[in-house]
């Protein structure tokens, strides 16, 4: 059985990539910042190990950006048309990746497992009931799968023995 893969590129096609697994879990992000960072009313991102995303074509830029949480992050970029591919946030540096998910030959695929910050979604969105969401932020072990939870303990283990 292949493993599932999910290819993304940018708008101008200079860059391209893979992820080459399904990711940890996919966010909704309401947040204001997210809004403002996106220009929409809300970031979809797919959480995944780093090593588990390939760089097909192209090299991209890193563009380091202020966050919420004043830690910043680095955004991946197309050093053409600009357009952000994913995301490296302080908590776990370089070792987890926030693909956007527009990004996505197949955006489809990867509808998102919960929507958090939802105290500051814009009142026009209307949630699914069958999808969590959540005023905040969430607890991992409450709402992330077994295969996922076990996934980052093993990320977590690597980055301890090579640290």
């Amino acid at each position: 059985m292949s493993e599932p893969s999910f290819e993304g590129t940018c708008t101008c096609g200079e860059i391209r990539y893979r992820m080459t697994d399904a990711p940890l879990f996919v966010h909704c992000c309401h947040c204001t910042w997210c809004q403002r960072e996106s220009g929409a009313a809300f970031a979809l991102n797919a959480m995944i190990e780093s090593a588990r995303l390939e760089l097909l074509q192209g090299e991209p830029v890193l563009v380091e950006t202020p966050s919420n949480s004043g830690e910043g992050q680095l955004i991946v970029r197309c050093p053409r048309c600009h357009v952000a591919l994913w995301s490296h946030y302080a908590g776990a540096g370089k070792a987890v990746a926030f693909v956007r998910v527009g990004t996505l030959r197949e955006p489809y695929r990867l509808p998102p497992d919960i929507h958090i910050f939802t105290s500051t979604r814009q009142p026009w969105i209307v949630l699914s009931p069958d999808i969590p969401a959540v005023a905040e932020y969430y607890d991992r072990d409450a709402y992330w799968p077994a295969t996922s939870l076990a996934r980052r303990e093993a990320l977590l283990a690597s980055t301890r023995q090579q640290g």
